[in-house]
């Protein structure tokens, strides 16, 4: 089976970030499968695209067994939100580009957000003579989440122009595959599709990459953790992740020195965030950027918690965070400061952590607390996490789940198209 991705955050070697379909297209690759990803070109750690890339539009490479075309876009991408849009569209032009360079596949899958990654996957799925399925997947509610966090205004042209793509990618996809349950109600609840037109492949763990390992390993003497108890966020900092509450959960445990807490990552808050934490004389809060994909799983493994912060925004009751299911599977415990699907998640499903009030220090600060102070509960919440993550969330799972929705979408377009060409036949005249 030929599978075609349109993903524009598909990442690079080393490049640290959501590895999902990196994974998935690597496994089903080893099964055989041919498969092409059409990403863009900017390191989304840095905001800036690798000089390789500069001055060229699409440019043709492997990653592994995969072939990848990653798709120009433009360098506004990390200056503003505005500028970000036009970042989009200049994505839209290139990956289309991509898409009808691109050998023809069987099936498309174009994963949003960004929603117009719409765009390109419908070329890709209608440049043959016999269009093929497509999948609309949705990572994230756009441009709902835009508005929420005040990138967007509700009533404004280019938010209306967003929804209408939105509500065009539902109805002409022949499936939508929703990466938490709240997604799915969401959409069904504004009449953008049918309950029978959802399938739910949600995020995972790569368990063969994060597994448990030792605490005090040698990246903690790097980073210079000493024997503190160290509650670590990874991920971006950006508007929507709100990590300044972590901040001012520091500034609250100003009186537990024996506590820190560690950001892994960068975006265009980082620097913010550092200068107020040291206007404030935190020296229990440490900013250390972003670190290689492949240093991820021991800097899991060196913390005793895993933290995952969004801003205290409704849309954010829908999402499951990537980092959630990475601090499962090394068996460390989750300070969670999201509310909804993740919280049921994490801490009634699985119970492997802790829920405190999105952006509110105190309750965080006061979770933290307990975490450090109840050690045989925090070693019960890190079990139960990568049993979890072991049962219902394995990478390899996933994929697998994922495919027999491909191949089911691909075997009756194959059965379609036989009925077509006897319909043919049998009119015609002998």
């Amino acid at each position: 089976m030929r599978i075609l991705i349109v993903h524009q955050y598909y990442l690079m070697p080393g490049q640290p970030g959501g590895s999902r379909f990196n994974e998935m297209a690597r496994l089903w690759a080893e099964q055989g499968h041919e498969v092409t990803v059409i990403a863009g070109t900017i390191d989304y750690a840095s905001g800036k695209a690798p000089e390789r890339y500069h001055g060229r539009w699409v440019s043709k490479e492997n990653d592994g067994a995969v072939l990848v075309y990653r798709c120009h876009v433009p360098a506004t991408y990390a200056t503003s939100y505005v500028d970000r849009m036009w970042a989009f569209l200049g994505f839209t032009l290139s990956a289309s580009t991509a898409a009808l360079r691109a050998r023809r596949p069987d099936i498309v899958i174009a994963t949003s957000p960004p929603l117009v990654a719409a765009i390109p996957g419908w070329i890709a799925a209608r440049v043959s003579r016999h269009p093929v399925p497509w999948i609309f997947e949705v990572r994230d509610l756009w441009p709902e989440s835009a508005i929420t966090t005040g990138v967007l205004k509700a009533d404004s042209l280019l938010t209306k122009l967003l929804y209408g793509l939105e509500k065009w990618a539902c109805r002409s996809a022949s499936k939508i595959n929703v990466l938490t349950p709240a997604f799915q109600t969401d959409m069904e609840r504004r009449a953008l599709a049918a309950s029978a037109k959802f399938c739910f492949v949600p995020n995972g763990a790569d368990t063969e990459s994060f597994w448990p390992g030792p605490r005090d390993n040698e990246i903690r003497k790097q980073l210079g953790w000493g024997d503190r108890f160290v509650v670590m966020y990874a991920g971006a900092h950006g508007r929507a992740n709100a990590v300044h509450q972590l901040v001012d959960a520091a500034a609250e445990l100003r009186d537990r020195p024996d506590i820190l807490i560690a950001c892994v990552g960068d975006g265009p808050e980082r620097q913010s965030l550092t200068e107020k934490a040291e206007r404030r004389g935190l020296e229990n809060i440490r900013f250390h950027g972003s670190r290689p994909k492949a240093c991820m799983p021991e800097i899991v493994n060196a913390c005793d918690v895993g933290a995952a912060v969004l801003q205290n925004n409704p849309t954010f009751r829908t999402v499951y965070p990537n980092k959630v299911f990475d601090y499962m599977s090394c068996a460390r415990p989750v300070l969670l400061a999201i509310d909804g699907a993740a919280r049921t998640l994490v801490c009634d499903q699985a119970k492997a952590g802790v829920f405190a009030e999105p952006e509110n220090a105190k309750a965080i600060a006061s979770a933290i607390r307990f975490l450090a102070d109840h050690p045989e509960t925090k070693a019960a919440m890190a079990a139960n996490g990568r049993r979890w993550v072991l049962a219902n969330a394995s990478r390899s799972a996933l994929a697998g789940r994922y495919l027999d929705v491909l191949m089911e979408l691909v075997n009756a377009r194959g059965s379609s198209l036989a009925a077509a060409t006897a319909v043919v036949d049998v009119q015609e005249p002998n």
